[in-house]
């Protein structure tokens, strides 16, 4: 079983066709694309959703399948709550076509000082009624079944769940197409349309849209095509290399990750396993042009992160990637359709070793399937979620940093009434597109 069957060989879901006009054109079918068009669609608006390769065939289909709110940054954890609560919702008038479990998520305590971490954190769940505990190292040998010693304890939340992101994303595409959203695969935005300075419209590779208001949730693209319309967000991409096991007896339910590995029970009677903080990143123009901004998360990274000097032709941040290009020729987002990178498969092995290490009565367990995504991450580790300065009718919402599977959801409530300027219930001070510019100091959020 493949862990996500979505390729460019698989023929297009939503073909089209492309409406002349709508009033909202989200671009983007990740999760936060396809959940800010589902919500807005709720509203009454007429929305069309483009992606230029397939739903989800980027980072919303590769990642963990994590829904957590453990360990969340206290700005993003308000928001998390209430995405757990729509996923509820969402499986229940769904019939649970992608696998959500609330079987819980388990942070391992490697040392004694994770563990301080883990206990600073708990007032954040306290605020916000999440059923976040510690766990002392009897009782997390209690919840393992047959692992070794190896931990101090750990940091449980009962509530946080999982799901299958392949299976999840595209699922609820196809129920958003359901309620009137117009997808269309296949399908690159090249431009924004403007207008006396405001948005009118976009480009696309079949023809224009003209609209009053457009989301930007492209993810790892985002930064590149915002940056040709004068709007610099700071944001790079990592890659994270992940693979699936082969069946083998349950461990653990839900999910838990320590310093060296990450695993998730999947549907499929195996494991998702991952390194528990190994990343590679590709060196590009964008890297240099914000390191300043990124010193924080590089000093505190730099031991976990594989460098590489050259990007896969045609990345985001690759040196022949063009920054700006003429919106009657072909983009660049047309020379690349779905980001699919190799993984690193001495990270995954690694992982392996460490699960082995973990659980000696299972041994190294059996990869039956490996993949790698890039994740769009910004210099706090925290997305911008906020309306363009400069630039009425752009939406922003990117930069997920790795958490945008889980809170997606909740996210796209929040971006569709942002577009619609209604109250969205949270404070967004902290994903304001300004506080790389305004003199703010940069605050890392929490890796627990």
């Amino acid at each position: 079983m493949k862990p996500f069957p979505i390729s460019m060989a698989v023929p297009a879901r939503f073909p089209g066709p492309l409406p002349a006009e709508c009033d909202v054109v989200v671009i983007g079918g990740g999760i936060i694309g396809v959940m800010s068009a589902w919500y807005l669609a709720e509203r009454g608006l007429r929305v069309t959703l483009c992606e230029k390769g397939r739903v989800a065939g980027e980072q919303s289909s590769r990642n963990w399948g994590w829904i957590r709110q453990q360990g969340r940054d206290p700005a993003e954890l308000p928001i998390m709550v209430e995405s757990l609560r729509l996923w509820q919702g969402l499986a229940q008038s769904l019939r649970n076509p992608f696998g959500f479990r609330q079987t819980g998520v388990t942070y391992l305590a490697n040392r004694e000082d994770s563990l301080a971490n883990y206990e600073a954190w708990l007032p954040h769940a306290q605020d916000n009624g999440v059923d976040t505990r510690l766990l002392s190292r009897r009782e997390l040998g209690e919840r393992l079944n047959g692992g070794a010693d190896l931990w101090q304890g750990g940091l449980f939340t009962a509530s946080d769940a999982r799901a299958e992101p392949w299976s999840a994303v595209p699922a609820l595409a196809l129920a958003a197409a359901g309620q009137g959203v117009t997808i269309v695969e296949d399908c690159a935005v090249r431009a924004l349309d403007l207008a006396a300075g405001r948005v009118a419209g976009v480009v696309t590779e079949r023809g224009c849209i003209a609209c009053p208001e457009v989301v930007l949730a492209g993810g790892a693209w985002s930064s590149l095509f915002a940056r040709a319309h004068g709007v610099e967000i700071p944001q790079l991409s990592v890659l994270s290399s992940v693979a699936q096991t082969a069946p083998m007896p349950e461990i653990l339910p839900g999910a838990a990750a320590d310093d060296d590995f990450a695993f998730r029970r999947r549907e499929d009677g195996g494991y998702t396993i991952a390194s528990g903080s190994e990343h590679d990143f590709f060196i590009g123009p964008d890297a240099f042009r914000h390191a300043l901004k990124y010193r924080k998360a590089l000093k505190k990274d730099f031991l976990n992160t594989h460098y590489r000097w050259l990007a896969p032709r045609d990345y985001p941040d690759a040196w022949n990637t063009p920054r700006t290009w003429a919106r009657a020729m072909p983009s660049p987002f047309e020379a690349i359709r779905m980001l699919n990178p190799e993984p690193n498969r001495a990270s995954i092995a690694r992982a392996q070793s460490a699960f082995a290490k973990a659980f000696p009565a299972l041994g190294r367990p059996q990869v039956v399937a490996t993949w790698a995504g890039m994740i769009d991450t910004m210099p706090d580790v925290v997305p911008v979620i906020d309306r363009a300065p400069r630039l009425p009718g752009l939406t922003l919402a990117t930069g997920m940093s790795g958490h945008g599977f889980g809170i997606g959801p909740g996210i796209g409530r929040v971006v569709a009434d942002l577009v619609t300027g209604r109250p969205v219930g949270h404070d967004l001070t902290r994903f304001r597109f300004s506080r790389f510019s305004d003199g703010s100091e940069i605050i890392l959020g929490p890796s627990l």
